[in-house]
Formats: C-alpha cells, sequence, structure tokens
C-alpha cells in the first residue's frame, strides 16, 4: 500500500494476523502514479486551510503535520471523506487505519456533543435540541451503542459524554425511567480486556452486569436525568421462517435468536400465532443469511430455513363508521357491548391513532381501554391477507353497555370483530416495501442495467456519469429484487455492483394484491 501522506509504501509480511509490516522507498513502477494522486490529495486537502495554501505557494510542497492537520479539518467539518486501503481477508491495513482514526477524527471535545432526545410524539426542529458539551466534571451521562453476548454474559459498550463513573455506581436508564448497578468494566483491545475502575467524559468502556440497558439507551445520574439522542434503525422488510433441525434444539436456538436480536435493534424476531413458526425480520437477504450462519458458527444450532417473504403491510384508503353489537347467552351471567366506531386513514408512517367521542357514559370509562386494546391486538391481522395493519386512527362515536352482562372482556371481543368488519368497508390495500436502489455500473451497461429495472417495476430517478461509470438511482418494490445481485453479475459480466436500502411503503398494483391473497388463503 502506499501512503500518501508520509509518501512511502507500507509491506505486510504474510501471516495470517496482518501483524508484521514494514516501510520502503515507493517502487519505481508506482512513483509516477503515487505522485499525481498525491497531488489530487494536496489540492483537495489544502483548500479548507488559506495558511496551509499559502505555505505550499511558498515552498511548493507542505509538511506532514500541516498535511494531517488540514485532512483533519476537513474530515471533521465534512469538507471530504479520507479514504484508507485494506483488505479485510487478509487482515492488512489495519494499522494505518487505527492510525488515521487518531489522527483524522476528533477528539471530544473538538466536537459540539450530543443533543438531546427531542420529546415523544411532538414534532420538533433538531437542530434546536439542546446539546450535552462533553464535560469531565458535570453529572454522569453516557449512551449504550452496542450489545455483545459472549461466553462472560453481555457486555454493553457505552460511550461516556459527561461526568465520571466508577464501578459499583449506581446510575439511572433514563430511557427506561429504572435504575441500573454498574458492577465490573473493560476497556476493549478486540477480545482482550483489561478492568478499568472508572470511566470518564470521551471514553469507551463495556460494562457488565447491566440487566435491561439495550441498544440506544441513556445510562445517566439520577440528578441530572437527561435523555441522549438515540440512533434510528430502519424497519425491517424481509422475514424468513427458522427452525431448528432436530426437536431437542428448539430452547437452544430461541435463546440463540434472543441474544442475536438484543445485539442488533434492526432485526426483529416473532412467532406466527397460525402457524406458530419463528419468524425472523431483517433488512436484506444477506443480513439475515448472516444471522443464520452465526447462528450455527457461535451457538451451534443448526436450522431448517424457509423462503424470504417480504413484509407486506395493509391500510384503509377511505373512512368508514362500523357499529357491532356483542352477544351472548349460555346461562347466568352473559356477554355484552356494542361500539360505534369511525376509521379513517392517515398519512403514511403515523401509526395507529385512537379518540374517544364518548359522551353521555353510553360506554362507561373503565371500558374504553378495553375497545383500544381490541382494535390495537387485531390490527395485527389484516383483513385482506393477515398482514399487519397500520396508518388509520380509529374513533369511538358511540356505544352501548348492560349493567350486569358488560364487562371489559365483552368490549373487547367487540372491538376486536367491529375491526375485522369495519375494515373491509373502508377500502383496504395492501402495502408493499418500496426500496431505494443504486446501481453503478460501466457505461457499456447502462441500457440493460435501466431496462432490467423497468420491468422490475422499478422507477429511475437519476443518472450521473463519474468517468467511465454510472450511477443510476431508482426505487423498486423488494418483491422484484430477490437475486438481484447474481442476474446484475451475470449482465454486466461481474463490472457492476448495487446498494439497497428500506424507502417507503406503497399500494401494491391490483393484479400482485390478487396474487398475494390468494397466497395468504
Amino acid at each position: 500500500m502506499v501512503d500518501l501522506v508520509e509518501m512511502r509504501a507500507i509491506v505486510w509480511e504474510g501471516g495470517e494476523l496482518g501483524a508484521k509490516f514494514h516501510y520502503e522507498e515507493i517502487p519505481a513502477d508506482l512513483k509516477d502514479k503515487a505522485a499525481e494522486a498525491r497531488q489530487n490529495l494536496l489540492d483537495t486537502a489544502l483548500s479548507v486551510d488559506e495558511a496551509a495554501i499559502e505555505e505550499y505557494f511558498e515552498k511548493g510542497d507542505v509538511d506532514i503535520e500541516t498535511l494531517k492537520k488540514c485532512i483533519k479539518k476537513g474530515a471533521i467539518s465534512g469538507a471530504f471523506r479520507p479514504v484508507m486501503c485494506g483488505t479485510a481477508f487478509k487482515n492488512k491495513g489495519v494499522q494505518p487505519l487505527l492510525d488515521a482514526v487518531i489522527d483524522y477524527l476528533p477528539a471530544p471535545d473538538e466536537v459540539e456533543g450530543i443533543r438531546i432526545a427531542p420529546p415523544e410524539d411532538e414534532e420538533v426542529d433538531e437542530n434546536f435540541l439542546p446539546i450535552v458539551p462533553v464535560d469531565p466534571d458535570g453529572k454522569f451521562a453516557g449512551l449504550a451503542f452496542k450489545i455483545i453476548s459472549d461466553k462472560y454474559g453481555t457486555l454493553t459498550f457505552v460511550r461516556v459524554y459527561r461526568g465520571i463513573l466508577k464501578s459499583g455506581d449506581t446510575v439511572m436508564n433514563t430511557t427506561k425511567g429504572h435504575k441500573e448497578r454498574v458492577g465490573r468494566m473493560f476497556q476493549m483491545h478486540a477480545d482482550d480486556r483489561k478492568e478499568v475502575k472508572q470511566v470518564g467524559a470521551g471514553d469507551i468502556a463495556a460494562f457488565v452486569g447491566l440487566k435491561d440497558t439495550q441498544t440506544g439507551d441513556t445510562l445517566a445520574d439520577g440528578t441530572d436525568p437527561v435523555v441522549l439522542e438515540r440512533m434510528q434503525f430502519p424497519v425491517p422488510v424481509i422475514d424468513i421462517s427458522v427452525e431448528p433441525k432436530t426437536k431437542d434444539a428448539v430452547e437452544k436456538m430461541t435463546l440463540a435468536l434472543q441474544k442475536l436480536a438484543a445485539e442488533d435493534p434492526s432485526l426483529k424476531l416473532k412467532t406466527d400465532q397460525e402457524t406458530g413458526q419463528t419468524i425472523l425480520s431483517g433488512m436484506g437477504e444477506l443480513h439475515l443469511d448472516i444471522i443464520v450462519d452465526r447462528m450455527r458458527r457461535e451457538y451451534g444450532v443448526e436450522a431448517n430455513v424457509g423462503a424470504p417473504q417480504v413484509a407486506y403491510r395493509e391500510t384503509i384508503s377511505r373512512s368508514h363508521i362500523e357499529t357491532y353489537t356483542h352477544k351472548k347467552q349460555s346461562g347466568g351471567s352473559g356477554q355484552y357491548a356494542e361500539v360505534k366506531i369511525e376509521f379513517t386513514p392517515v398519512e403514511r408512517n403515523e401509526g395507529i391513532s385512537f379518540e374517544n367521542k364518548v359522551v353521555g357514559g353510553t360506554v362507561p370509562k373503565e371500558y374504553i381501554p378495553a375497545v383500544e386494546k381490541g382494535i390495537r391486538m387485531q390490527s395485527s391481522t389484516g383483513v385482506l391477507a393477515g398482514f399487519q395493519t397500520v396508518d388509520f386512527k380509529f374513533t369511538l362515536l358511540d356505544g352501548k353497555y348492560h349493567d350486569v352482562d358488560s364487562s371489559a372482556l365483552a368490549f373487547e371481543i367487540a372491538a376486536k370483530a367491529c375491526f375485522r368488519e369495519g375494515m373491509k368497508n373502508a377500502g383496504p390495500v395492501i402495502l408493499e416495501p418500496i426500496m431505494d436502489v443504486e446501481v453503478t455500473t460501466p457505461n457499456d451497461h447502462v441500457g440493460d442495467v435501466v431496462g432490467d429495472l423497468n420491468r422490475r417495476r422499478g422507477i429511475i430517478q437519476s443518472q450521473e456519469t463519474a468517468g467511465s461509470t454510472v450511477m443510476i438511482r431508482s426505487q423498486v418494490p423488494l418483491k422484484e429484487m430477490f437475486g438481484y445481485i447474481s442476474h446484475l453479475r451475470s449482465a454486466t459480466k461481474g463490472r457492476a455492483s448495487f446498494t439497497m436500502q428500506f424507502h417507503h411503503y406503497d399500494p401494491v398494483p391490483r393484479n400482485v394484491a390478487d396474487e398475494i391473497m390468494a397466497k395468504s388463503a
């Protein structure tokens, strides 16, 4: 590898871990290429500092410290991003990368700090949220950003933003509102761990013994219970069913999946109520392949995997008012409840909301929560194909009750039945995940790639040319993207690549909806 900052070659000396390397002169056949690349580096890096530009014009070059200072300044401001070379497969390039972290990334006191989390259910301009600055003398505040389960138990990685914490101290999990006692704390070096007795602002440490702290939770001093801004995780868009190959491994698999889901917030685990299958939801085929492989390697669980399924959703397209009466008489006290509910569509991603407009006590106050609970429970099974129903508002307008026969259970049952009947008349539609797809391809294959994306019901957003390659941005339904990588490679002789991430949900075309409903039936 050629280091363009110090203009020298770095040569790794073999061995599996890539631990041994030495510096030498740049080989003669790379000198011209390195000089050209170095000039590009100088042109970009020095543009953020006028004093460095003057030094360059005076001397025809700049010293290494000045260049490193400019790269750091540009990296922190976001003017550009330093890129390192290396190969994970051969463990080469790790040492210069770690040196670059020290040289170019900001120390805790060189950035403004972290913002506090916005209040729930409130629209707030994030730029106006207060900032928690790095302060060694302030009251403790830290963010749990990663969880790992290993043979010694659960390690919670915490970045400290403020104050000092000692092992044995008790802190507040301000996200969940309960106390956690901090046991042992470790400074981690890959698999090696060094116990530390205290951590301060700017430190990263692994805590052992936290019982109920998850990724994104804030730990803080109980006298100043600040909640820090947490990471936003995308919605899982692809499902597979998993079952152990032997009956003895059921408990082992459940435990393994629970640990993996705790480590990875973009992975969701659930049990299908109708089939009893364990369903894993993730961000893509590769994501779920890796989880299944880790289950085999780390936990010794061999699993049968069902075909990937798209995580469809259902919603409604028009308002509808439904009245439902639940009556049951079978000796002794019966069951009676009547509800009148309006179902209204809302904007995409607004979720489910409830409003109570009952006046005059036609539905007693103690039964209102049962109505809400019944609708929310039933919304997990839609009326068209059994998918979760999202983005609607339901309003309890009126109802009737009986002094003896009415109960919370009766109103819950009535609400569930009202949902099933009312949704059928509210223009139900099936929604499918639409993905943002970016394909980078050589110029020669642009026509093939665009044509193929169109056949997959894709909508081309833009095309940008950079040298001999073109980046094509499009939005494509996830259903059409299974197995796309192998098709793309064969169409472009292995020269194109693509990235994909979830963008939004959209109604499916009629023919696709019919196909989905036929399968679920």
